[in-house]
């Protein structure tokens, strides 16, 4: 099917360079620099540098934009995309974004005759290659199930799509799953700090460590397999600050959880950790989770980008 992708970024490039070497799909690719688009048609994507060119090319067929873009300007890119796109064409909502916002925001589309499809993507930069999980909400099922063929190809070989409920459902599912990410991480970081600085200071190889639990240990997990690579590459950590960004995602859904009366004591300790990192108060731990953001999603290991 004909689909096209705003934002060539990290994790755009991938969504639009899977979909192209598939040979399933034609895809178009709109980027706001030259370059990424340079990049894209290496792997097959149609330059479109111009947004009012894209609705053309989609001919009769149903116009399908994928928005993969920072959550600060998508609302507004998606609102673009209801002026110049035919009634009856999907928008993809791919940035991580408030689930409450996505609501809101669905309204507007619906009202300009479309269908918004929330999804959150998972897999980091290796999604391209694992296949990415893939988090969706829309207020019908027909308006995922057009969409599966393009879902299908972007699961391959072991991610998986899913459709959890109506508008924002995806985001908020994909909210919590980072929410979840804050505290795992942070309690690995925490374990490795304690093997550091412990009793046994300067015996324990970490990256051994890591390994061994690696093998079917109850904390067997793909951050466990991040964390050895980076100890092994890096044992002391050296020229990473501490500093660990964040998203908005955990922030998010601890103020759903206080709407809820939800009490969630370990996601809430690890996000304040987070925002103590950003003031300077950093330790083996933080430079820890600092090194498996930069793992998984290729954030720089001193701050920048947002996981």
């Amino acid at each position: 099917m004909k689909i096209a992708v705003h934002g060539l970024g990290r994790m755009g490039m991938q969504l639009a360079r899977k979909l192209a070497e598939s040979g399933e799909h034609e895809v178009f690719g709109l980027n706001r620099s030259q370059a990424p688009m340079d990049e894209a048609a290496t792997y097959g994507v149609k330059p479109s540098p111009v947004a009012k060119d894209i609705p053309g090319a989609f001919g009769t067929q149903r116009a399908v934009v994928w928005v993969m873009l920072p959550a600060e300007i998508t609302e507004q890119i998606i609102l673009d995309w209801t002026t110049l796109l035919p009634k009856g064409s999907i928008i993809v909502n791919g940035a991580n974004f408030d689930f409450r916002e996505t609501k809101k925001l669905n309204e507007l589309v619906k009202a300009a005759g479309m269908d918004m499809v929330d999804i959150g993507v998972s897999g980091g930069v290796w999604g391209y290659q694992n296949g990415f999980p893939l988090m969706c909400g829309s207020d019908t099922v027909e308006a995922y199930e057009f969409l599966r063929p393009v879902l299908d190809t972007l699961s391959q070989p072991g991610g998986m799509h899913a459709r959890f409920g109506t508008s924002g459902a995806g985001h908020f599912v994909k909210m919590v799953h980072n929410a979840i990410e804050y505290g795992m991480m942070q309690s690995l970081g925490e374990g490795f700090r304690m093997l550091h600085d412990g009793p046994y200071a300067g015996q324990i190889n970490l990256a051994e460590a890591a390994d061994l639990w690696q093998h079917h240990s109850v904390i067997t997990s793909w951050l466990t397999e991040l964390s050895h690579d980076a100890l092994a590459e890096n044992p002391e950590l050296e020229g990473i600050s501490g500093y660990v960004a964040e998203s908005g995602e955990a922030r998010w859904t601890l103020e759903a959880a206080r709407d809820l009366e939800i009490e969630l004591p370990a996601i809430q300790a690890a996000f304040d950790v987070r925002l103590r990192s950003q003031k300077g108060e950093t330790n083996f731990a933080t430079k820890v989770v600092a090194a498996q953001r930069n793992k998984f999603g290729g954030h720089n290991l001193n701050g920048e980008g947002k996981a």
